[in-house]
Formats: C-alpha cells, sequence, structure tokens
C-alpha cells in the first residue's frame, strides 16, 4: 500500500459509523483500499472507476444548520466538495474546494479536522462511476452571506438540521444531518 493510500485508510478506519449502512460503507472502502493504490480521478469523469470525494459541509452549529448549493452539472442541491486530487490529503482537498467555491478559509473546529461522514455512492451521470465521499464539517453563520462559484453553483440556501424536506441532493444527506445534529447535541455546540 502506498503512504498516500495508507494516510486515506487510516482516515477511514477513524470514521465512527452512525448507522449499519455507515458501517458498511466503512468496511467496503476499506476493502478497496486494502487492493489498490489507484484512488484518485485520473480522467474525468470516471478513470478510475471509484475514486475519492471530498465534501465541504457549510454548517451553523449555533443555529442548527447546513448551506447548500444547486450544483450546475447535477441539478442536485449539494455540499461544497470535489474530488480529490491525486496525493492529495482528504482535509487538503476540502479545505481547497472551500476556498474555490465558497471563497472562504474553513475553520474546522465544529466536529474536528477528519472527516465526520463516510460514503459509497454509484453515480450514473455523465458517466457511471462510484463516488467514495469523505464529508468534512466547516464552520458558517447564517447571518452571512456566502457568494458560491457560479460556474458550479445557482446559489445556495441554508436548511434546518432537522428538515424533513430537503430538497433532490445526495441520496445520504438525511442520514449525514441526523449524524451531525446528534453530535452536535452530544458536543454543546
Amino acid at each position: 500500500m502506498q503512504p498516500a493510500t495508507a494516510v486515506i485508510a487510516d482516515l477511514v478506519a477513524a470514521v465512527e459509523p452512525w448507522d449499519d449502512l455507515e458501517h458498511l460503507h466503512r468496511t467496503r472502502t476499506l476493502a478497496w483500499l486494502s487492493t489498490t493504490d489507484d484512488i484518485f480521478r485520473r480522467i474525468a469523469p470516471a478513470t478510475p472507476s471509484r475514486h475519492l470525494v471530498a465534501y465541504t459541509v457549510l454548517t451553523d452549529p449555533d443555529a442548527p444548520a447546513i448551506y447548500l448549493g444547486l450544483h450546475r452539472k447535477s441539478g442536485l442541491h449539494l455540499p461544497m466538495g470535489g474530488h480529490v486530487d491525486p496525493g492529495e490529503h482528504p482535509a487538503a482537498a476540502a479545505r481547497r474546494e472551500a476556498r474555490e467555491e465558497i471563497g472562504i478559509t474553513p475553520a474546522f473546529d465544529v466536529v474536528g479536522d477528519n472527516p465526520f461522514f463516510l460514503t459509497v455512492t454509484t453515480v450514473t451521470k455523465p458517466a457511471r462511476h462510484v463516488d467514495v465521499s469523505l464529508w468534512h464539517v466547516i464552520r458558517g453563520s447564517r447571518t452571512r452571506s456566502y457568494p458560491l462559484d457560479p460556474g458550479e453553483f445557482e446559489g445556495g440556501e441554508w436548511w434546518d438540521l432537522d428538515s424533513d424536506d430537503f430538497p433532490p441532493s445526495d441520496p445520504h444527506l438525511p442520514r449525514f444531518t441526523r449524524k451531525l445534529a446528534a453530535a452536535l447535541t452530544r458536543g454543546g455546540q
């Protein structure tokens, strides 16, 4: 196992699963990492067919909410994020995406620097592939405006963590928000 893959494996192993599905995703991701070092997307959209993504979820822990942008390519309301570049640490990718897409230097002081959530999602457009997504949580404020990169997003909106009515989004978003709400309650945020 190459050093970059070993770092990713350590990060994945450290994710505390929220539910059985996240436990399954962690188990399958660790098995995948043990068989290949080809984990970073080299050719868009789908080479290799399974690769790493870093989400950067802007969160207001004081008025529990997350900020989602309407992603132009997917048509979904998503957290900021993108593919992890070859050899890049996922936290560095999350920081880079925050700078590029929200124009901020992120503070990872909500639930820590490491990935908070892990998902494995089959994507069908524009080409079938699998995103192994490491979800990072960064601090924001509902009282502040966050202009999103207009090349990536058509605008953004805050959503309460306890919402039962999220717009079309990543299929794992409701599970993520439940895990985050529980962590914020435990942490006294």
